[in-house]
């Protein structure tokens, strides 16, 4: 028997952060994502390959399914071990799914080049979870841990509204189609960087009241929203990369790397991470070239109903 499903990948607007404690946050689903394809066998064992957009196989290997059951995590970063834990959370919430003579071939296949990020985990948690019929936000919760936003938007096809409300998300699909969107620019900044400075940032200021830092991102989030004019779009950003860069101690992403851009450039996601979101009169496609980030996308390619 054969079993497909599929996952969009992730874009987070707004409530960076925030998000993990209650902030209302701007998420939108991208028109890439990744397959899963289920194919039963008659080994006690999956059979795993992970292919990357360009048909390249970037994970390969044979997981003994008493080894899913009786997995014990340990320290030791890999793609085997994470998929494993994932799979054996998996199998706790499902005890049948893989106490069985028989197993699978598994194959997933990204639409989107693996190294952008947009979601490679998510869209896999959000796929064994179709799969195996368990909750998606809990098997995320259980093995990878998260505020749940990239499971919404792998299961959403328009943008969405993800808060936290006591610790359970609560998703609200949003009419959100700018009549700008042809000066929307994502650019992707060439290499995943760490965040664990700002986390630690975020963290450390946990200490204190954040509660009027998450109501001034979520007003800030609801003029994003609402905004009717690339002006107020670009305001309404520019006011909340402020808000963040005084929250996490850090420049923010067009002060240390784009402070000659004419127009806004706003973090997406984790700070230092994979793509920023470029807004501009003209198409800015040759200043960011320029600078080496020759990965220009026009939001209307990249966000799911666009």
């Amino acid at each position: 028997m054969r079993q497909t499903f599929y996952s969009n990948g992730k874009l987070l607007l707004t409530g960076e952060y925030l998000v993990l404690d209650g902030a209302n946050a701007l998420a939108l689903p991208t028109k890439m994502g990744q397959n899963l394809q289920v194919i039963t066998h008659d080994k006690p064992t999956i059979s795993w390959r992970s292919f990357d957009a360009d048909g390249t196989i970037w994970f390969e290997d044979e997981l003994e399914l008493e080894a899913i059951v009786n997995y014990k995590e340990i320290s030791e970063s890999s793609v085997r071990n994470t998929l494993l834990t994932i799979l054996h959370h998996a199998q706790l919430l499902q005890p049948s799914a893989f106490q069985k003579e028989t197993g699978y071939q598994i194959e997933t296949a990204l639409t989107f080049p693996k190294k952008w990020g947009l979601g490679t985990s998510s869209t896999l948690i959000n796929n064994l979870a179709q799969w195996l019929k368990v909750d998606a936000f809990e098997l995320l919760n259980n093995s990878f841990g998260g505020s749940g936003y990239d499971i919404a938007c792998a299961q959403n096809n328009t943008p969405i509204f993800y808060q936290l409300e006591n610790q359970k998300p609560n998703v609200t699909p949003v009419d959100f189609h700018p009549k700008f969107a042809s000066n929307l620019y994502f650019v992707y900044l060439n290499q995943k960087q760490s965040s664990k400075s700002a986390i630690a940032a975020y963290y450390n200021n946990k200490n204190q009241n954040l509660k009027q830092n998450i109501s001034s991102i979520n007003k800030l989030t609801n003029a994003v929203a609402q905004a009717s004019s690339v002006r107020s779009f670009a305001n309404a950003l520019q006011l909340h990369e402020n808000e963040m860069s005084a929250i996490l101690e850090l420049l923010t992403v067009q002060e240390a790397l784009f402070s000659d851009f004419d127009g806004v450039v706003k973090s997406l996601g984790a700070w230092g991470g994979d793509f920023v979101l470029a807004i501009a009169l003209e198409d800015p496609t040759a200043y960011f070239t320029s600078k080496g980030y020759s990965t220009v996308i026009p939001y209307k390619e990249m966000i799911l109903g666009a």
